[in-house]
C-alpha cells in the first residue's frame, strides 16, 4: 500500500492559495481574465522549457547553473543567423549552440570528474561574457514574422504560441522521465549511482545526455525569448537559472537526486510567475516583489520537505 504524502502536494496548495489570495485582493484590476492568466503563461513558457530539463539534471544528481546564460547566447545566435541565412538555420543555430555547451558541461562533468556545480558556475560566466562580446551588448533585431510568430508573438487560436511550447515540452519531459528506461536510468542515477551501475546503468552516459537535453532547452529557451520581445539581448536569461531551480526544487524535485516530477515543475514555474505578476499589478517596487517572493517560495519550500526520521 503506497502511504499519502502530503508534502508533496504542497506546490499545488499554494498555487492554490495565491491564486484565490490575488484573485480576490485584485479582482477589480483584472487579474483573473483570461488575457492576464495567458500574460503569466507567456511570461513564465521560458522558465518552464528550462526547468523540465533541469528536473532532469537534478534528478540524476547533478546541477546547471548555466542555462540562463546559454539561453542568452542562443537568442543572439538565433538573431543573427536569422539575419544572415534565414529561418531554418537561426533555428538550428540556436539549438546547437545550447548543445554545445551541454556538452562542455556533460564532458566536465563526466569525463573531468569535476562538481556540476563548479562547472556550470563557470561556464555561466563564461556564456555570459559571451553574450556581451558578441555584440558588444548592442541588440539585435528579428523581423522574421514566421520566426516571431512561432516562437513568440503568435498564436493557435485562443492560445499563445509560448503556452502551448510550455505545456508541449511539459508533456513530452513527463512522458520520457516516467514512462521510459531512460526516465528510470535517470532516476536510478540519481537515487543510488553505485547501486545504478551494478545493475547495468551507464551512469556517466545518462549524466551527460541529461546535460545535452538542459543545454537544448535553454537554446529552446533563448528562440521563445527573441521571438517574444521581436529583438535579441545579450542580457536574456540572466537570473533565470534561479527561477528555473526553485521552480524544480518547489514541484518536489529532490535537490539530491533521484526523486521528481515534471507536473509538478511545471506548477512551481506557473507559481513563481503568478506571484510575480500578482505583485507587479499590486504596485510593489522591485525590492518588494523581491522580499514577498522569495518569503513565499522559502515557506512553500519549508512545508514541503518531509521530516527527518
Amino acid at each position: 500500500m503506497v502511504k499519502f504524502q502530503w508534502q508533496d502536494y504542497v506546490v499545488y496548495l499554494f498555487f492554490g492559495l495565491v491564486l484565490v489570495f490575488f484573485g480576490i485582493t485584485l479582482g477589480n484590476k483584472g487579474f483573473l481574465t483570461v488575457e492576464n492568466l495567458f500574460n503569466i503563461t507567456r511570461s513564465t513558457s521560458m522558465i518552464v522549457v528550462m526547468a523540465v530539463a533541469m528536473t532532469f539534471v537534478i534528478c540524476c544528481g547533478e546541477l546547471d547553473l548555466s542555462v540562463g546564460s546559454t539561453a542568452g547566447l542562443a537568442a543572439l545566435t538565433a538573431g543573427y543567423f536569422l539575419q544572415a541565412y534565414g529561418t531554418v538555420a537561426g533555428i538550428l543555430a540556436a539549438l546547437l549552440c545550447g548543445l554545445v555547451v551541454g556538452l562542455a558541461n556533460g564532458l566536465f562533468v563526466t569525463v573531468g570528474n569535476i562538481p556540476s556545480f563548479l562547472v556550470t558556475l563557470g561556464m555561466m560566466q563564461l556564456v555570459r561574457g559571451l553574450d556581451m562580446r558578441v555584440t558588444y551588448t548592442k541588440p539585435i533585431l528579428i523581423t522574421n514574422d514566421f520566426f516571431n510568430n512561432v516562437f513568440g508573438s503568435g498564436s493557435v487560436g485562443p492560445l499563445p504560441s509560448l503556452f502551448i511550447w510550455s505545456v508541449l515540452i511539459a508533456v513530452i519531459g513527463h512522458l520520457v522521465l516516467r514512462y521510459t528506461a531512460f526516465g528510470r536510468e535517470v532516476l536510478a542515477t540519481g537515487g543510488n549511482r553505485t547501486a545504478a551501475e551494478y545493475s547495468g546503468v551507464n551512469t556517466k552516459r545518462v549524466k551527460l545526455y541529461c546535460f545535452l537535453i538542459s543545454g537544448a532547452a535553454a537554446g529552446l529557451a533563448g528562440m521563445l525569448y527573441s521571438g517574444m520581445m521581436q529583438t535579441a539581448r545579450y542580457s536574456f536569461g540572466t537570473g533565470a537559472e534561479l527561477a528555473v531551480i526553485a521552480a524544480t526544487i518547489l514541484g518536489g524535485t529532490s535537490l539530491f537526486g533521484g526523486k521528481g516530477t515534471i507536473i509538478g515543475t511545471f506548477v512551481g514555474a506557473l507559481l513563481i510567475g503568478t506571484i510575480n505578476n500578482g505583485l507587479i499589478i499590486m504596485g510593489l517596487d522591485v525590492s518588494e516583489q523581491n522580499i514577498i517572493a522569495g518569503a513565499i517560495i522559502i515557506i512553500a519550500v519549508a512545508f514541503g520537505r518531509k521530516p527527518v526520521r
